[in-house]
């Protein structure tokens, strides 16, 4: 049997998200149709993020192995016929025997996108958090630096959330600010961008919901390393909307 790595992007505002679920069409079942007919055999594909519901994807990836002779390239192209075309991938290739696109992942990079203005552009509402109050930018960006490092995540996860251990490393954070193109009134973007070894389920958009409240000034920004220690969800932040969330890339 082979390997077979996938890279996708995709638009998920009309999925359940990546895991395949019995009440919604799935990023994972749509795939895994798609390779069945070429395998001759119902096939299970791995992704290396599990993205929620109106999440998407610039860079998920996926492994399979397949045993039919279709180079990668052929591949790719027989899926992209197939799938809708709010998932593409991105590229095919063959891995190393074992390659595991979740086991075998060293990290994991987010983004979220925040669009202040009064209001929002309708090619862009299905990719942004629209706010029509500014932020003070650069208190989110002194309250993003104390998430770095490793530490226990337990306020910045979904409740009822079952875990072998909620310490995740952060790499970094960085909270960026994007003057508007066209038109004029188009907005300030603030992207909110995070890399760490591991994600727990609405870690992300938790921590987001966290840094809005200090840009808005309900918070100060020396209140994250309380609330990291304190491991209490209830303490921090409104869990920030899918749809401004976004998995750029993985490691390996």
């Amino acid at each position: 049997m082979r390997v077979i790595k996938l890279t996708l992007a995709y638009d998920g505002t009309d999925y359940v998200g990546w895991q395949r679920q019995p009440n919604g069409p799935s990023i994972q079942a749509l795939v895994e149709g798609a390779l069945a007919p070429i395998e001759g055999r119902p096939v299970t594909v791995a992704g290396a993020g599990r993205t929620d519901a109106g999440v998407h994807a610039l860079g998920q990836v996926a492994s399979v192995e397949l045993s039919a002779a279709i180079d990668p390239e052929t591949l790719a192209r027989a899926l992209n016929a197939t799938l809708p075309p709010d998932v593409r991938v991105l590229e095919a290739a063959e891995a190393a025997p074992g390659f595991h696109a979740r086991f075998s992942a060293t990290g994991k990079t987010y983004r979220y996108q925040i669009r202040q203005t009064p209001f929002v552009s309708p090619f862009e509402h299905r990719y942004v958090w629209h706010l029509a109050r500014p932020l003070d930018v650069a208190a989110m960006a002194d309250a993003a630096r104390a998430f770095e490092g490793r530490h226990d995540f337990s306020a910045f996860q979904a409740a009822g959330s079952e875990v072998a251990t909620t310490v995740r490393t952060v790499s970094g954070v960085r909270v960026e600010t994007h003057a508007p193109a066209a038109p004029p009134d188009a907005g300030l973007l603030v992207v909110v961008e995070i890399d760490a070894d591991g994600f727990l389920r609405h870690m992300v958009r938790t921590i987001v919901g966290t840094l809005v409240e200090v840009g808005a000034g309900r918070r100060a920004a020396s209140d994250v390393a309380a609330l990291l220690q304190a491991r209490d969800r209830g303490q921090a932040g409104a869990t920030a909307p899918a749809r401004g969330l976004m998995l750029v890339r993985v490691a390996y």
